[in-house]
């Protein structure tokens, strides 16, 4: 098996890792053939997931290690004490069902939380288009609790490629000089709820793409963050089926 260096992660790596005991129950729950190595802090016994996590390493072959120093060395907050060293694995999204599609996202933070927010609209695939921030940073596993590992994703060089491969799918990007208000859109399946970058949001082109949407909100903000407004947009498509 390959053995890892553990060292702060860098994108080129071909293994990442899952801070916190949720996303490495995860981690095993989804993709335990995936899973190189469990680090474990000497003190984390002391809650009730460090044991189950072992246990379950013990029964799948996993190996294991308690070191206060290598968690310290990687870990990017003070209160880690379990690390799950993971190989990077391929994902592809499926084509008869809802995607969301991010273009050009960039904040680790906002990619995780929406991972996690899909889940609790059951969506679970993802389209990414380039240039983005890397699925497999610990902070973007960290972020969404480990959810990552219970969604399909798949990245595109451009949203031309995207629509290329899923031409069935009806396109309904969300901007702030969208067409419809999001209260009067009828989401036809299958669907793709396409969202900009943070700061950018999509250009002028989007308008011609699908059905363009807007959020109503005050004047008093210029615009939502992403995954709030990722996450309204969800949960509109959706509430018909929770």
């Amino acid at each position: 098996m390959f053995q890892p260096k553990i060292k702060k992660y860098q994108k080129d790596f071909t293994y990442s890792y899952a801070f916190g005991a949720y996303p490495v129950i995860e981690l095993l729950k989804f993709h335990p053939e995936s899973i190189l190595e469990v680090l474990f802090k000497e003190d984390s016994f002391k809650d009730g997931n460090s044991p189950v996590i072992q246990k379950e390493c013990e029964k799948r072959n996993i190996p294991t290690q308690i070191s206060n120093k290598l968690i310290d060395k990687i870990s990017v907050k003070e209160n880690t004490y379990v690390v799950g060293v993971f190989e990077k694995y391929t994902s592809k999204i499926k084509e008869d069902e809802n995607h969301i599609v991010l273009v050009n996202p960039s904040n680790t933070g906002n990619l995780g939380t929406i991972v996690r927010t899909m889940l609790g609209f059951n969506f679970k695939n993802l389209a990414i288009i380039k240039p983005a921030v890397d699925m497999f940073d610990p902070l973007v596993v960290r972020a969404s609790m480990g959810s990552i590992f219970s969604i399909n994703f798949e990245y595109f060089n451009s949203i031309e490629e995207y629509i290329s491969k899923f031409s069935v799918h009806h396109l309904y990007p969300f901007m702030l000089n969208g067409k419809s208000s999001i209260e009067n859109v009828k989401f036809v399946k299958p669907y793709s709820i396409i969202h900009g970058n943070e700061s950018k949001g999509l250009d002028e082109k989007f308008l011609e793409i699908g059905e363009s949407v807007y959020i109503p909100h005050s004047k008093s903000i210029d615009s939502l963050n992403l995954s709030i407004a990722a996450g309204i947009s969800m949960w509109e498509a959706a509430k018909s089926k929770i």
